[in-house]
């Protein structure tokens, strides 16, 4: 990987991040609220917390936070909000802590990195003895990219659409291959889950329908995750 190449990549897409806006910023507040059911007390690491939508409900608990994030832009204004956290302006690669921690939280981390197994492989050695990882990613099985697939808007579901380039994800996770990745880098998955059936794009959803609907959405894919938007798995050493 080249460093100086995926710095820049990573501030040209925090001069235009959506994930704070609309349906993805319902979402990732969603995502607080299952992995909160799984935080252990002591020390949290959050990895790529971009506008800090995640980062503002861990900071309330109180307990140790270090926050390591890839672009300058965003770091800058996380210490500004989070003054009492840890803030590390680094790629995961070269991120080096020092001491392990008792939770870490990647709130749509593996989808944008060049080597997924090798920054979970990392990670492995960052925690705890006790300690968990919650991860989180969106599901190229959702509703809304089976029906794209149907209307020809995508030609199989793991292709990357116009949002996902927009973000910067350079793939898109099914479950089978999510879980896989945790395995290599010598995971055991605890929990498997889901939250979010979404029929429609982000775009279309904006437009259209109400957060209270969205929410409404959000927990009943909790009963479906194999087909809801976003995945999530909670491992340990």
């Amino acid at each position: 990987m080249d460093s100086q190449a995926e710095r820049h990549r990573l501030e040209s897409i925090a001069q235009h991040s959506l994930y704070a806006h609309g349906a993805s910023g319902l979402s990732v507040r969603h995502s607080y609220s299952i992995v909160e059911r799984f935080l252990r007390d002591g020390s949290i690491l959050e990895l790529g917390a971009a506008e800090g939508v995640m980062t503002n409900y861990l900071a309330r608990r109180g307990q140790p936070l270090t926050i390591v994030e890839g672009s300058g832009r965003f770091c800058a204004d996380l210490r500004a909000r989070f003054p009492q956290c840890e803030v590390v302006h680094a790629l995961f690669e070269e991120f080096e802590p020092g001491r392990a921690f008792d939770n870490i939280v990647l709130g749509h981390v593996l989808e944008h990195v060049d080597d997924p197994v090798r920054i979970l492989a990392r990670v492995r050695s960052w925690l705890s003895e006790r300690g968990r990882v919650v991860a989180s990613v969106p599901n190229a099985r959702s509703l809304h990219r089976q029906a794209a697939v149907s209307l020809g808007l995508l030609q199989f579901e793991e292709e990357l659409n116009d949002l996902d380039r927009h973000h910067g994800h350079r793939r898109v996770y099914n479950p089978e291959t999510f879980r896989r990745d945790f395995r290599a880098a010598g995971f055991t998955v605890e929990t498997f889950g889901g939250y979010w059936i979404k029929p429609l794009s982000n775009q279309q959803l904006d437009s259209t329908w109400t957060d209270e609907m969205i929410q409404a959405f959000m927990q009943l894919g909790e009963r479906y995750p194999d087909i809801a938007a976003e995945i999530y798995v909670v491992a340990r050493t």
